[in-house]
């Protein structure tokens, strides 16, 4: 726990993480006598019993790396995905592009579920009400 504490030096610097150490020994022996986490199998079930117990309080710094540990497969996701979406949209001929156009394209990309919502009518609706700003076409 320690040792993926360090990786993260934002969150846990060098007091946090003596404080940590010393956390880990107290919650540990603590819990081991609570029967309350006898009978758990996740570590999303040890999150939620420590602030069902109010632990999460008395070990802060145990509860936000258990934090950063459930989160950390969801964010590590969304990076390979994006990543993915970028060779894909990233073409050799759109390799000029700026990066916050390849950034639009990317999002368009990568939340396509969510684009698949937006009707044709509601983006037509929005570049009409954008032509007062140097926008001009005809319909």
């Amino acid at each position: 726990m320690i040792s993926l504490a360090k990786l993260y030096p934002d969150d846990f610097g060098s007091t946090n993480l003596r404080d940590l150490r010393a956390q880990l020994n107290m919650y540990i022996a603590d819990v081991r006598e609570d029967n309350r986490f006898s009978n758990l199998n996740t570590i999303s079930e040890l999150a939620q019993k420590m602030v069902e117990t109010e632990k999460n309080h008395r070990y802060a710094l145990v509860y936000q790396l258990l934090k950063l540990v459930l989160v950390l497969p969801v964010a590590t996701a969304t990076v390979e995905r994006c990543f993915s979406a970028m060779k894909l949209v990233k073409t050799y001929l759109s390799n000029k592009i700026g990066d916050e156009h390849l950034f639009y394209r990317l999002i368009c990309y990568v939340e396509k579920e969510l684009f698949k919502k937006v009707t044709n009518d509601a983006v037509v609706c929005r570049f009409m009400k954008m032509e007062g700003k140097g926008w001009k076409y005809d319909l």
